[in-house]
């Protein structure tokens, strides 16, 4: 089970952990300790990532999740997947304890995976009371709602999260480090409008999914500028398509974004939001906290997949 969840994707999020504190250290070599404790942090995460993505797909009742079908759509497995995925979950505060109980930040960081697990869970069941099936009404849908399940679902535990990590491991106190907060969770919402627009734009042999945003009827960042800049009769084409799986509902839509320039829209978006975070980014005082979030920065501007 946890050779089938854990390892399988990119392990952006855990490698984030190593390459953050490396940077915090300001170029000072890392001890074999260092080392392993910031992998062990980085695993936590990606078990945490794990425990949701077996959840989720339950959920969403998907089929493949990273190239193999999802966990509890294996034949022996069906809904032990529930149990799996708390299996999953209680592992991180195992690992915790047995690397980091010694250390004076251990608190901080079992508090830290709690909130980051809670803010998470929230942001999912705002995702999931917006799209309910058979309630399906586009006039929820705006910039305000995508961007507080964006925050909740995906900025803190993709982006937030690591960085946390390293800064606890390197002695500081996150209370100081509001500032660096709200500049990743900034970031976190524009690579969440990235993967919308991918979601609809990208060739799915680059992406490596087919992309399904429009028939789960998702409150996609596409959809709601789609809303913002129709006319009338536009709009009737967006509620009587939205959210139908038959692939010609879909290609009415995305005839729709072309018709819009969403394409054009998410250019300008794109470049507005890297110039906006980097000037964040060039005012903090401190070189090595610049260099985290710019390497973070980098790692995802103009990504194609």
């Amino acid at each position: 089970m946890l050779d089938y969840n854990v390892p399988g994707g990119k392990l952006n999020r855990g490698l984030s952990v190593v390459d953050s504190y490396k940077l915090l250290k300001e170029g000072k070599e890392l001890t074999e300790e260092d080392v392993l404790l910031s992998c062990a942090l980085g695993w936590c995460i990606e078990w945490l990532q794990a425990y949701f993505l077996v959840l989720d797909d339950i959920m969403d009742n998907s089929v493949t999740r990273r190239g193999q079908p999802c966990w509890f759509r294996v034949p022996q497995v069906s809904m032990i997947a529930i149990n799996d995925g708390i299996l999953l979950r209680n592992h991180i505060p195992r690992i915790l304890k047995k690397h980091f109980r010694g250390k004076p930040y251990y608190v901080d960081l079992v508090d830290l995976f709690n909130e980051v697990e809670f803010q998470t869970a929230c942001g999912q069941m705002i995702d999931l009371i917006t799209t309910i099936d058979g309630e399906q009404n586009l006039s929820k849908y705006s910039l305000s709602i995508h961007r507080r399940i964006v925050q909740y679902k995906t900025a803190y535990y993709s982006f937030y999260l690591p960085v946390a990590c390293g800064l606890l491991m390197a002695g500081e106190d996150l209370q100081n480090h509001i500032d660096v907060k709200n500049i990743l969770i900034d970031m976190g919402i524009y690579f969440q409008v990235q993967d919308d627009y991918l979601d609809c734009f990208a060739d799915p042999e680059t992406l490596g999914k087919i992309g399904t945003d429009i028939e789960d009827f998702k409150c996609s960042w596409l959809v709601v500028k789609a809303l913002e800049r129709s006319n009338e009769e536009q709009k009737k084409i967006l509620y009587e398509n939205y959210g139908k799986p038959e692939p010609s509902n879909v290609a009415k839509v995305k005839a729709l974004y072309k018709e819009l320039d969403l394409e054009g829209v998410f250019k300008e978006y794109e470049s507005k939001s890297y110039e906006r975070l980097t000037k964040l980014i060039e005012a903090h005082p401190s070189k090595a906290i610049q260099a985290v979030l710019k390497s973070f920065l980098a790692k995802i501007y103009k990504r194609q997949k």
